[in-house]
């Protein structure tokens, strides 16, 4: 009797175990099957990378190829785009500027507080009237606000087809010479002018940026820049890169000490300028660096005192009347070459093959500094002509 009891066990548990063993296999088999007839996705991070790619290569394709600039019949415009504060206040030396040119070979844009107008009462310069953007905002320096403003410039100069060439300037730039040596100067090249290169030591990058920004694309340099028409319309039309700006690309609040502890957290934020980055980084990321000269035609002096107690440290210098003598703006027209110490890179200045003086204009220039470049002739004629004839 005991013997035949534990027959019937045996034989459930024996069933039990097949049970298992095929439920396990049909698990298995299961999982294949949807792992095998699953939408693919990225593998790694890099895979999210090269896609985030594509889709710069792809557009900045389309822009090159459906209306960049290249289809344009006539005569071609040079866009000078001003981000100022308020009003102009060299807005006599550039009427200057303007009177020795011909009206259809330039087109002005200036983006000011909201509201201003520029009209008799605000400006010196009938070339100045009315040029303020409609859509102007508010903007404070350090925050995305200002690569916004630069954005609007763009997008206003772009609404007129013969707009070829797009320079961006401070309300505190000087031209260096006169409208023709400038304009052919910026004609002649097929290439933009902006000063990029890698940010190797202040670790501006925010790791959060990643994938829609690489770090190995990121760049940092002079926001005042000059662009052919096809890399402007790169800039209007991003929609990817400039939100990751927006949200990660911030300036650290200054030093207060007032606030106690409080300042102690708020100086262990991460700290970003955007616009010392942004249209670097943007055209880097489209694979757009070789249509470059990666340098700037606006020169800069730049106080760069270690001192920590130094609140001017690594700060614009203001030209005023008794530093802009003819022979220190002579020494900045020779300069023929920019150093980039974090890529080991000479950049020597060039237009079609041709040696050329590095910077078109300067900053930063006090009203009196202007009325001396204008008194002594510093700006004077200069023939451009060879800049056109010379073979790419």
């Amino acid at each position: 009797m005991k013997k035949s009891a534990q027959a019937p066990t045996r034989r459930v548990l024996w069933l039990g175990w097949k049970l298992v063993v095929l439920l396990s296999i049909s698990l298995c088999l299961l999982g294949l099957f949807r792992l095998h007839h699953r939408p693919k996705l990225p593998s790694s991070s890099s895979s999210s990378s090269s896609q985030h790619l594509d889709v710069y290569r792809s557009r900045s394709r389309s822009l090159r190829g459906g209306g960049g600039g290249g289809g344009f019949v006539g005569n071609p415009k040079l866009a000078f785009l001003y981000l100022a504060r308020r009003d102009i206040p060299l807005d006599f030396l550039w009427g200057s500027f303007f009177e020795s040119a011909d009206v259809a070979n330039f087109s002005i844009y200036v983006h000011s507080e909201p509201g201003f107008v520029f009209d008799e009462s605000t400006t010196r310069s009938r070339f100045f009237y009315g040029r303020q953007l409609s859509d102007s905002i508010q903007v404070e320096w350090g925050e995305s606000s200002m690569i916004k403003a630069e954005r609007l410039l763009f997008a206003a100069a772009l609404e007129d087809p013969a707009n070829q060439r797009f320079v961006l300037l401070s309300d505190s730039c000087v031209p260096l010479y006169n409208f023709s040596y400038i304009y052919s100067y910026l004609m002649a090249s097929s290439r933009s002018f902006v000063d990029s290169f890698l940010d190797a030591k202040e670790g501006r990058y925010n790791l959060k940026m990643f994938p829609v920004i690489l770090k190995e694309r990121w760049r940092k340099g002079s926001q005042w820049i000059a662009l052919v028409r096809r890399h402007a319309e790169v800039v209007v039309d991003d929609e990817v890169v400039y939100p990751a700006f927006k949200k990660f690309c911030k300036r650290r609040p200054p030093v207060d000490a007032s606030k106690g502890k409080l300042n102690t957290k708020l100086q262990k934020q991460h700290n970003c300028i955007p616009d010392e980055h942004y249209v670097q980084t943007l055209l880097a990321l489209n694979e757009l660096e070789t249509e470059l000269e990666r340098r700037t035609v606006t020169y800069t002096s730049w106080n760069q005192s270690a001192t920590k107690m130094d609140t001017k440290g690594w700060h614009p210098v203001t030209f005023d009347y008794a530093n802009a003598s003819p022979r220190q703006i002579q020494g900045i027209k020779k300069i023929n070459h920019v150093y980039y110490e974090t890529e080991f890179r000479t950049e020597w200045c060039r237009a079609n093959s041709s040696s050329v003086p590095c910077f078109l204009f300067a900053r930063k220039f006090s009203r009196g500094a202007a009325m001396r470049l204008l008194s002594e002739g510093v700006v004077g004629r200069f023939d451009a002509s060879f800049l056109l004839d010379s073979t790419p």
